[in-house]
């Protein structure tokens, strides 16, 4: 009888140390995730709802793309720890696929890795008022993205991200054009963010088209730029069918300045312009025609990627499509109202968009500064990024750049090259 107790009795301590165990492993502050993971397994043990749509997201992406070496996370428990992989790793190195052969390559096709898993539209979702109606967007997730790009900025800052190794990396592949003599002495760079936001090595590397004629607009980036858009009477933007969309008044200029701007209601029956900034882009933005400065803010807002992310299963590549236009109301984003002596007011708008997405403007960038056409305006740090400019009614803005002859996408410009004409109606 003795012996039996004493067996039972070990027995019972046995299962005790191994529910501890378990317990202790699942526990987020037991296991070696990221900060920001840390919190996001909290968020989900906490909201029932948000641990289903984010549950659900990743069974949509795991249908669409089934593939565990391009979307490795399909599970949530595989989504904690690819999150948590992301949060300290350089952009090139947290998806390992053969497809890729550049590290140009390897950074987009990562990034889109990170952000199609919660870019499906979710049924639950729906009559939310929320584009694409995905999980990026839905609040509190969209305010722990947030979160989650903060803390992967802060190793991108720091000197663990940058190596002679790295330099090497990105020096090889040209659509970074490190070897072209366009930019400052690499070994200015400590830091992967520093690479990022490099400065040209002096202004001659970007010459400016016309720069005394401010009816010549410029590129404001290196950019490929997305098309033009009418605003009517009522300041909401017009579609390439000729058709308003008010949904959720996610086309309203007034929603993409702000409530705040004095200027908000300054260009009705107006012009809409954007382009798009690739992750190996030159991410400093420039002013793309002379003027004075009229309002300096900063929109906070949220970070999801923007645009679209869809998966091709016969390239086994990602695609982005960021033409469209209603991402951008919802952004983190700059706004720069500059007023010109001949063309009215131009609102001038850096978005940052998608990891770690920031908008960051130069000392100089205050009310009542006269600027030149070239001058910098500012710079993103790492992350896709897009820059909208707004004229006013009675001034006609048309778009000089060639399509390309293989698409239907425009010719990719370098900032400084001429993006457009301004007319007087």
């Amino acid at each position: 009888m003795r012996n039996l107790i004493k067996s039972l009795t070990y027995l019972i301590l046995a299962v005790i140390i191994f529910t501890s165990c378990r317990e202790r492993v699942s526990s987020p502050d037991n296991v070696s995730y990221g900060e920001a993971t840390k919190q996001l397994v909290a968020m989900v043990n906490k909201d029932s709802l948000l641990k289903s749509l984010l549950i659900s997201s990743i069974k949509r992406a795991k249908e669409i793309n089934p593939d565990t070496v391009s979307n490795p996370a399909q599970s949530l428990e595989q989504y904690f720890a690819f999150v948590s992989k992301v949060e300290r790793s350089m952009p090139w190195t947290y998806v390992t696929n053969n497809k890729q052969r550049t590290s140009f390559e390897h950074i987009f096709q990562s990034l889109c890795t990170f952000y199609f898993v919660i870019d499906q539209p979710l049924p639950a979702l729906e009559g939310k008022n929320q584009y694409y109606n995905s999980l990026q967007y839905y609040e509190p997730f969209a305010k722990w993205l947030t979160t989650f790009n903060k803390s992967w900025q802060n190793y991108l800052e720091s000197e663990e991200s940058w190596s002679k190794e790295f330099y090497e990396i990105v020096a090889k592949d040209s659509a970074f054009g490190i070897l072209n003599s366009w930019y400052e002495e690499p070994a200015k760079w400590k830091t992967f963010n520093q690479f990022f936001a490099r400065h040209l090595s002096s202004p001659s590397a970007r010459p400016i088209a016309s720069p005394e004629d401010n009816s010549v607009v410029t590129s404001f980036a290196d950019a490929e730029p997305q098309g033009v858009w009418a605003i009517d009477s009522s300041s909401t933007i017009v579609d390439n069918n000729g058709v308003s969309v008010k949904s959720a008044n996610i086309k309203h200029i007034q929603k993409l300045l702000g409530d705040d701007s004095q200027y908000k209601n300054a260009f009705n029956n107006g012009t809409f312009t954007h382009s798009f900034l690739n992750v190996n882009d030159y991410h400093r933005y420039h002013f793309p025609i002379s003027g004075t400065i009229k309002e300096v803010r900063v929109i906070q807002g949220m970070n999801p990627t923007g645009g679209v992310i869809t998966w091709n299963p016969d390239e086994k590549q990602y695609k982005f499509n960021p033409s469209s236009i209603n991402w951008q109301m919802l952004e983190t984003r700059g706004c720069v109202i500059l007023e010109t002596k001949d063309y009215g007011l131009v609102a001038l708008l850096p978005i940052g968009m998608a990891a770690v997405g920031s908008v960051n403007f130069e000392t100089n960038i205050k009310v009542g500064e006269k600027v030149r056409k070239g001058d910098m305006l500012g710079y993103f740090l790492f992350g896709g990024s897009d820059f909208i400019m707004i004229f006013q009614d009675k001034v006609t803005f048309t778009l000089d750049v060639p399509k390309n002859s293989n698409s239907n996408s425009y010719k990719h410009l370098l900032m400084g090259e001429r993006l457009g004409n301004l007319t007087i109606n």
